[in-house]
């Protein structure tokens, strides 16, 4: 499986941006579809985005639709998380998870977490009001 870590978590101010960075080391890359969730304090984990193993096909939840942008790049190995106009309510642990590389699902199946078989630690957000 695919190891994972996750940096670029910080405190920013509301309609601040912060870039999420998440390394993977292990089989190929280019293997996995690359999702992104997050849990605030007392809530359960939520899909934010995921992009599709060529990175042609994104989903995004509702919630950061036109605010966050997933991208990746194979050659790094990496997948990003852009997010702007950060607000209160983004606050959050996020999390970067790897799923594939012989799993082929629907878009809404990506949005579940038991899709994906590799996670990071997790990288703390939080946005002051």
């Amino acid at each position: 499986q695919v190891q994972l870590v996750e940096s670029g978590g910080g405190l920013v101010q509301t309609g601040g941006s912060l870039r999420l960075s998440c390394a993977a080391s292990g089989p190929t890359f280019s293997n996995y579809v690359m999702g992104w969730f997050r849990q605030a304090p007392g809530k359960e984990r939520e899909f934010v985005a995921r992009m599709s193993r060529s990175g042609g096909v994104t989903d995004y939840a509702d919630s950061v639709k036109g605010r966050f942008t997933i991208s990746r790049e194979n050659a790094q190995n990496t997948v990003y998380l852009q997010m702007n106009s950060l607000e209160p309510e983004d606050t959050a642990v996020y999390y970067c998870a790897a799923g594939g590389p012989s799993s082929w699902y629907t878009s809404a199946a990506w949005k579940k977490e038991n899709v994906y078989s590799s996670w990071g630690q997790g990288t703390q957000v939080t946005v002051s009001s």
